[in-house]
């Protein structure tokens, strides 16, 4: 149960966050009822304690005292003119859209300009909410500094998080939910035709959560380890394991059809099984496969204390083996193929053991084990970390930079929704600045601040349900209201990153109870809530379009640009590498690719909506980025084979390479160019395929001792993904020209 826990909450970040969110809203309510303060300011204190917690995203304990320290005055500050400007209606409501603005721009400064800015809106619409005035700040005061001093307690002494201890955790995460994908792969073995594609859909599904895991450990690597040659092996293992297990997959798929799987199989949602999904033939070289998967899938999940002992060794031994020609069984090539995935995955989840939890018991190691041993510690030793200062990128200045343009659009939408709220209700007009505000919270363009009102409104409507009926049933019991919302808080925060339509329901759902705790609540206050949710999404959509507008084809574009120049870094480095001559840091370059086509696939979701009626092009689009994610797994595995070349004691670099790789380079480059621009005259290179470039008859029986078996198959499908990419994107191809 911990394992599925870890594997579905990596680091157990969500669940750290509900629970440090919602102690520090129990404590503050603790401190508060021991005084004696009446309900309107326990919820003035509960709110603020909220705040305080979840505004501060840095990762430094030491910076989290600093920012909780400076947020205090700015938390009394806007609490103070909120108080005194609730009277003054045109001179609060200006001010308002002077904060709102300041607080967005405020997120050039970085973690602590957010959470600063967050801070100073947030808790001047508490002010808002529970009615501030000017004779009762002595008492707000006293509140709100209750409130951060059981946020620091519930932070730095109740639920400290460090950040070796999260990237700890992260790991852990890593591992199980690599296991979760050999058990789904031991299933893919078994599948029956009629089981087959919902295999099929978790190997899909389990392949994205474990590199989902892999770059949020390399996104905290930097704050995690001490040492900056500990942070590059620990990136180069992880992605070693998670390249291994991918093509795993892979393998286990070419084994149940009759002809090489193509990788888009794996990344294209709703891809077939290949032909047909057959079975394979149930002999001893199938039964000893499926042995094996279970085998492998143990040695990962056992942790380091457990993971010694004469039968793990012989099960480890037994899997290292099969690296070995002369070890694999007799079987067909394919099933062959699988055992030497089998191995070339027991090695990374070997070095992935030593990378983690330090040397191991050697004593009963066999040649092939010593052999992988060997392989691991030169490459331990080899990997040095660039001091090389990097190139400082030309940054956008005035309102075409980021900030300046979400706060002059967040500004103007508030603007529309404070005359507009008005116009609804002259008490709860601020509803709507709230959901303005909200959806332009982590957006970039028109079409996400449209999916994001809707989900909003959606989880309001659903959540207004759900208050009217917890309304009915607490009365007022002020205490079970008060559990009920500390319940719905976790919720919403353990929901959050994954439906934002959840989160709005809880959200919603929690303010009903509010209500009722205010005296406040009915039924009409509620569907008000709907409607000044409406209006801020409105305001916040027209804004978008309206002001500096940022369109969703033009920034998934230059998305699209950024991972196509990452995929050619990528390749020209490793076939550089490859071929004999340098190529870089390549771990690192392939982690920028990782990077740049998750913001691409975010920036998607807008076109992939259900809600939206364009049904071709928003299959395009998915197959378009399942194009670019089959592209960025054959650069990875480019990348991390062209790294053993200076350590690797069997293989040797292969000047041949860079004349295959060349085509591959130019036509990514094309691509690129049309896509910035669609008036560009590149075209891009056909011709013969990689394998015909090189030496005849490679591919009918791969060897895994020689550099060019190991990579030809990944060029060769590189080639063909990235030939696929122009026709959707509109691109003409031409014959191949010589190169020099």
């Amino acid at each position: 149960m911990w394992d599925r826990l870890a594997a579905s909450d990596p680091g157990l970040l969500r669940l750290t966050a509900g629970l440090r969110t919602v102690t520090a809203i129990a404590l503050t309510l603790a401190v508060l009822a021991a005084l004696h303060v009446p309900v309107p300011q326990l919820v003035a204190g509960a709110i603020a304690a909220m705040v305080a917690t979840f505004a501060i995203r840095e990762k430094q304990r030491g910076q989290q005292a600093v920012t909780l320290a400076f947020g205090l005055p700015v938390a009394l500050a806007s609490v103070s003119l909120g108080a005194l400007l609730s009277q003054r209606v045109v001179a609060g409501d200006l001010f308002f859209v002077v904060l709102i603005f300041c607080a967005v721009y405020g997120r050039r400064f970085g973690d602590r300009g957010t959470a600063l800015g967050l801070i100073g809106f947030q808790v001047y619409f508490l002010s808002l909410f529970v009615g501030a005035t000017a004779s009762v700040l002595p008492e707000l005061y006293g509140v709100i500094c209750v409130a951060f001093v059981c946020s620091a307690a519930a932070r730095f002494a109740l639920l400290p998080q460090t950040p070796a201890g999260t990237l700890d955790r992260l790991r852990r995460a890593f591992r199980a939910r690599l296991a979760q994908l050999l058990a789904t792969q031991a299933e893919l073995l078994d599948a029956g035709p009629d089981e087959a594609e919902k295999v099929l859909a978790d190997l899909r599904t389990g392949t994205a959560r474990l590199h989902e895991t892999a770059l949020l450990i390399q996104g905290r690597l930097e704050d995690g380890t001490s040492d900056p040659a500990v942070a590059r092996l620990l990136q180069r293992r992880i992605a070693d394991a998670e390249i291994a297990a991918e093509r795993l997959g892979l393998l286990l798929l070419t084994a149940r059809s009759a002809q090489r799987t193509d990788t888009l199989t794996l990344h294209l949602p709703g891809a077939p099984l290949p032909s047909g999904g057959e079975l394979p033939v149930r002999d001893e070289a199938t039964a000893a496969l499926r042995r094996d998967l279970q085998a492998l899938r143990l040695l990962t999940l056992r942790p380091a204390g457990e993971a010694s002992g004469t039968a793990l060794a012989q099960v480890r031994n037994r899997l290292l083996g099969y690296r070995e020609e002369e070890n694999l069984p007799p079987a067909s090539p394919a099933v062959q193929d699988v055992f030497r995935g089998l191995g070339e995955t027991a090695r990374a989840a070997l070095g992935l053991r030593l990378a983690l939890d330090g040397p191991q018991d050697e004593s009963d190691d066999t040649p092939a084990t010593a052999r992988s041993r060997e392989e691991l510690d030169a490459e331990d030793a080899a990997i040095e970390v660039s001091e090389e200062s990097e190139a400082e990128e030309a940054r956008p200045t005035g309102l075409k930079r980021p900030t300046t343009r979400a706060a002059v659009q967040v500004a103007v939408g508030s603007a529309l929704a404070i005359v507009g709220g008005e116009l609804l209700s002259a008490q709860r007009w601020y509803w709507a600045v709230l959901t303005c505000w909200i959806v332009f919270l982590n957006t970039a363009s028109t079409g996400e601040i449209l999916v994001k009102g809707y989900r909003r409104l959606l989880g309001t409507v659903l959540g207004v349900v759900a208050g009217i009926g917890l309304a009915a049933l607490v009365g007022h019991h002020t205490w079970t209201a008060f559990a009920l919302v500390l319940l719905f808080i976790f919720a919403m925060f353990y929901t959050a990153p994954l439906s934002y339509t959840l989160m709005s329901f809880f959200v919603t759902a929690m303010l009903g109870l509010l209500y009722t705790l205010l005296n406040t609540y009915s039924l009409s206050v509620l569907v008000l809530r709907i409607e000044e949710t409406a209006l801020g999404a409105a305001c916040g959509v027209i804004a978008a379009a309206v002001v500096l507008p940022v369109h969703t084809d033009r920034r998934t574009n230059e998305l699209l640009v950024a991972v196509l120049d990452r995929l050619a870094d990528v390749t020209r480095g490793a076939v550089d590498q490859l071929s004999g001559g340098a190529g870089g840091d390549l771990v690192e370059q392939a982690r920028e690719l990782d990077q740049a086509l998750a913001d691409l696939r975010a920036a998607t979701q807008p076109l992939t909506h259900p809600i939206t009626p364009l049904r071709s092009r928003r299959n395009t689009v998915r197959y378009v980025v399942a194009l670019l994610e089959t592209c960025a797994y054959h650069g990875r595995s480019l990348a991390a084979t062209a790294e053993l070349l200076p350590t690797h004691p069997s293989i040797a670099a292969d000047p041949r390479l860079r004349g295959a790789g060349r085509r591959i380079v130019h036509n990514i480059e094309a691509i690129a160019a049309h896509v910035a621009d669609p008036r560009s005259a590149t075209q891009i290179e056909t011709g013969p395929s990689i394998a015909s470039m090189l030496e005849p008859g490679t591919l009918r029986t791969p060897r895994y001792g020689r550099v060019t078996d190991r990579v030809l198959r990944h060029l060769q499908r590189l080639d063909e993904a990235v030939s696929g990419l122009a026709r959707p994107l509109g691109l003409a191809g031409g014959p191949a020209q010589p190169r020099k």
